[in-house]
């Protein structure tokens, strides 16, 4: 199993382990006479053992990815710093007063405007690319 699938199998282990944990929590406690179309027992055994199963992945997960997490932590800041780029006021002139109200609005001046703003969002995006292509193919390439 390479890396990629070795992820895919996570995702699917995490949403089989919520499945089996919400079965248990439905059918735990039933009116009297009610139905029980799931054994909360067999269902937290299962939970468990999806949960052991994910324990083992992921540490093998971790110690595969061990060469390239310099290059997980880079795209992890640069995709922050994207996100906080694209929170930067950047109005500059006379602003539109607030509704029903006769208040002077000052006019503002933005030390970054937007078309800079956007093409250093624009620069760290393709940095990501890159990045993210380089990780895929590591993914796709190493066996756990």
């Amino acid at each position: 199993m390479n890396i990629k699938q070795a992820l895919k199998r996570k995702n699917k282990l995490v949403g089989l382990m919520k499945e089996q944990l919400m079965r248990a929590y439905s059918y735990n406690s039933i009116t009297v006479g009610g139905e029980r179309s799931y054994s909360a027992r067999e269902a937290l055994d299962n939970w468990n053992k999806l949960s052991e199963e994910l324990i083992d992945l992921k540490s093998r997960l971790q110690r595969a990815n061990l060469e390239v997490y310099p290059k997980i932590f880079l795209l992890a800041e640069l995709k922050s710093r994207v996100a906080a780029l694209n929170r930067l006021d950047c109005r500059s002139g006379k602003q539109d007063p607030p509704r029903y109200s006769d208040e002077m609005v000052p006019t503002r001046v933005a030390e970054i405007g937007i078309v800079e703003r956007d093409e250093m969002i624009k620069s760290l995006e393709s940095r990501i690319e890159e990045l993210q292509e380089e990780l895929d193919q590591y993914n796709a390439s190493t066996q756990l």
